[in-house]
């Protein structure tokens, strides 16, 4: 998404611009998948827009597609002593029963203090860990937001997470989910035309291999499609391959790029012949009550099934280091794994009811921000001139998303545009 943005704004500035992508669909982590009976398309990774994802509604507006923005209010639940509890809204929290009500109120004290608090770099000094046993008390943080930070960073990083990212969850969130008629795979294909309609190139099947300083000035780019000179090159890679694909940057810098900790994605993608659960969109689901993944999302609950031949669409997720069995299951090992779970949801729920079944997985899909990240993230202009790096690991104190991804892209763009030979 930060790669489009940007090529966008380069072929509206009138650059030649060429746009490569491995993969032969546009997209990247918020790409999508398509069976042949439906309507819409389903994304490999869940996620949603929020009313709040201003550089991404900016865009829709350009591209003169902002109708076709839904925003339906599904139910978020959260697990508590064998039942699901909605904690979507100041009227769920206050009536959690997990928890004593003077600390119900002081959460949401708290919650208000963060959301109206606009000064992030005060925050990133301390652990959201220690932060919020203090602020909260450490009842209503063991209860409620420890199992989530656990579940999200695992056992390794939970503790080291920065609270300026905490902040900005909350600071930037709405209670309203936002998606797009067709699924994000449209709107992706929406974007990637208006590139092409201002003269921009899309290769699609195309992967970077290598980039290096030309001879004569600016930059070559290795491909799989041959060799190729440019006067500049953004990169929206995670930084492993940044680190592989640029080997003349400067140790100093690559080090930096190293040293960047992130958690990879599974994401375990189910077609059922009826719904599961009981009409809660997104289950928050504590590892330390026995369940084998951090979330399930039922997208049909959210979007009516109808736009999927009446098929009901379940996620089930998890971030997870890279080298963590679940990366090199077999879909058949990560299903025997998952399934026996969705009995917890509904005891009457049957291998039977599944229609169809799609893995993802990805090695970088959360960046991990310890105390103090603001000084550890690599400036996006890197020491090998005309070469810019953009990427999840940028948009902090932001959360990954592809409103932040857009911001970073087209600003990275602006730069680049303003320092054009």
């Amino acid at each position: 998404m930060a790669g489009l943005a940007a090529a966008y704004d380069f072929a509206r500035a009138g650059r030649q611009i060429v746009c490569f992508e491995a993969a032969d669909q546009v997209g990247g982590l918020a790409g999508g998948f398509k069976a042949t009976h439906w309507d819409w398309s389903v994304e490999k990774f869940y996620h949603h827009w929020f009313q709040s994802d201003e550089h991404l509604l900016k865009l829709t507006s350009e591209l003169g597609v902002r109708d076709k923005v839904i925003f339906p209010k599904p139910v978020t639940a959260l697990y508590h002593d064998g039942e699901f509890y909605a904690f979507d809204s100041p009227i769920a929290v206050l009536r959690f029963p997990g928890i004593p009500f003077l600390d119900r109120v002081r959460f949401g004290a708290v919650g208000a203090y963060l959301k109206l608090s606009r000064n992030w770099r005060r925050f990133e000094k301390d652990t959201a860990h220690a932060w919020l046993q203090k602020t909260m008390g450490k009842h209503a943080y063991e209860v409620l937001w420890e199992p989530m930070l656990e579940g999200k960073f695992g056992k390794e990083y939970y503790r080291q997470v920065n609270m300026a990212w905490f902040w900005a969850r909350i600071h930037a969130r709405t209670p309203r989910l936002g998606t797009f008629v067709g699924g994000f795979q449209a709107f992706l294909e929406v974007l990637a035309e208006g590139v092409r309609k201002q003269g921009g190139e899309i290769r699609l099947g195309t992967s970077v291999e290598r980039i290096e300083p030309a001879g004569q000035g600016g930059l070559l780019v290795h491909s799989s499609a041959g060799e190729e000179r440019f006067d500049q090159v953004l990169s929206t890679t995670s930084p492993q391959w940044l680190n592989r694909m640029a080997p003349a940057l400067p140790e100093a810098y690559l080090s930096g790029v190293r040293s960047l900790k992130s958690l990879g994605a599974v994401v375990l993608v189910l077609a059922l012949k009826q719904r599961l659960g009981p009409g809660i969109y997104w289950y928050n689901l504590p590892k330390k009550a026995g369940f084998p993944f951090l979330c399930m999302v039922e997208h049909t609950v959210y979007v009516p099934p109808e736009h999927f031949g009446g098929d009901h669409i379940l996620y089930c997720g998890d971030y997870l280091p890279a080298d963590h069995p679940y990366f090199s299951m077999s879909k058949e090992d990560l299903m025997k794994e998952f399934l026996p779970s969705l009995g917890r949801i509904n005891p009457e729920f049957s291998a039977q009811w599944i229609k169809d079944s799609w893995t993802f997985k990805a090695s970088y899909a959360q960046p991990v921000p310890m105390v103090n990240h603001s000084k550890n993230i690599p400036e996006v202009a890197t020491p090998l001139s005309g070469l810019y790096w953009a990427s999840m690991s940028h948009v902090y104190p932001w959360d990954r998303g592809t409103n932040f991804a857009v911001e970073i892209g087209r600003r990275t763009a602006g730069r680049m545009i303003e320092a054009a030979p």
